[in-house]
């Protein structure tokens, strides 16, 4: 595939699809392939990890042409990405939100910077798959049917699939961010659970903290060639 000159970034080259809407009515899009979706990318789940919706869209739009076989989601949770929060506009974090086995009323904690302590509570909502944006993407891979999902996510600085698998490897081998088989605490209702449970691939793409710029630099050129099929999926 044929890369946009620098001077056409500033736009995308196709339009997305609406697969849904959020709680507040924001549509929710999805770029679609040229071919049979093999791969979906989805960036945004929580709306403060905004860098990962920035370094997909850069990277969508270095395309001449739709890619052959990813669908692109870029802002699962585009409430939280306009209000910089965790969770969506019901303050429910949607990567717990998610009808597993394991899903639990119970609030969740996390640390707003990594280096900070876990003492910040939202919600994994009021059941399992309670939310809008949730259980739109759940019927857009349905209806996709993804060898695999690539969700991107910020910022532990690795790359989690408990499987180790050949697109997990090669994206570790293409960043030098180590491959890991768990990121070291529960994640219950989580969308990572929840496509292991339906029998789908989940590489977990956890950006490092840095600056804006070294994310860019070191992540776009390897989502772009992901996009292109330069990957163990093609």
């Amino acid at each position: 595939m044929k890369r946009r000159p620098r001077s056409e970034m500033g736009s995308f080259l196709c339009s997305p699809e609406p697969y849904g809407r959020s709680h507040l009515g924001c549509p929710l899009e999805v770029w679609r392939p040229a071919g049979r979706c093999k791969i979906l990318l989805h960036a945004g789940i929580h709306g403060e990890e905004g860098e990962t919706t920035m370094a997909l869209s850069r990277a969508l739009r270095l395309l001449a042409e739709p890619s052959p076989h990813c669908a692109v989601v870029l802002a699962v949770n585009p409430d939280g990405l306009a209000r910089g929060t965790r969770g969506n506009a019901r303050g429910v974090d949607l990567n717990r939100n998610f009808p597993t086995r394991d899903w639990r009323p119970d609030l969740v904690m996390y640390r707003p910077a990594r280096h900070e302590p876990r003492d910040v509570a939202s919600s994994p909502g009021t059941g399992p798959a309670s939310e809008p944006e949730t259980r739109a993407l759940i019927r857009l891979i349905q209806e996709l049917e993804p060898e695999a999902v690539v969700a991107l996510h910020s910022p532990l600085g690795c790359i989690d699939d408990d499987q180790e698998g050949p697109l997990a490897r090669w994206i570790a081998e293409r960043t030098g961010l180590p491959l890991v088989a768990e990121v070291g605490y529960p994640t219950p209702g989580s969308f990572g659970t929840w496509g292991g449970e339906q029998g789908i691939t989940v590489v977990t793409y956890e950006f490092e903290m840095t600056d804006k710029d070294s994310v860019m630099k070191r992540h776009v050129p390897v989502l772009a060639e992901l996009l292109m099929g330069v990957n163990p999926w093609s």
